[in-house]
């Protein structure tokens, strides 16, 4: 075969095999309306098909997105309330924030002495025989320009 006959006949062979079984559809991608316009008034509306669909995923996605934004709306209108009675810093005010950590702080408190009670037992110690008291007292004093040391060992 000669190169030209090659050509033409792997031209051929590919063009019977990778030719689509069906033909593509084409869209069109947009619209042109040629009917006549009237010579005066408005013109008549022309009906036109709407067929998008919306994926559930994409819906559900802008409905989260609603729900989280007005979530977040309303924390910051409540840090706006308390952020703006801050702003006015009077007495009343700091007692007022103050009061829920001092009433936190109380109730630990109690919390904590009725354990430390209700563990503690009653211990009464007597011990029996001689007590001596023997008190010794050691100076050691160290000074040295401008720096001094001082050591009392009491016994």
């Amino acid at each position: 075969m000669s190169n030209s006959e090659a050509a033409a006949e792997a031209k051929r062979i590919i063009e019977a095999n990778f030719r689509p079984e069906t033909p593509v559809c084409q869209f069109p991608t947009s619209f042109r309306d040629d009917s006549p316009v009237p010579a005066y008034g408005d013109t008549p509306p022309v009906p036109q098909d709407d067929k998008r669909i919306v994926p559930a995923w994409a819906a559900g996605i802008a409905v989260a997105s609603i729900g989280v934004g007005a979530g977040i709306t309303g924390i910051g209108c409540g840090a706006w309330l308390v952020l703006q009675g801050l702003a006015s810093v009077t007495l009343y005010s700091v007692l007022m924030v103050t009061l829920p950590f001092a009433g936190v702080a109380m109730v630990a408190t109690a919390i904590g002495g009725a354990i430390n009670k209700a563990r503690n037992a009653v211990t009464t110690n007597v011990y029996e025989g001689p007590v001596v008291q023997s008190t010794q007292i050691n100076n050691t004093s160290n000074q040295r320009g401008m720096f001094s040391r001082t050591r009392n060992d009491v016994r």
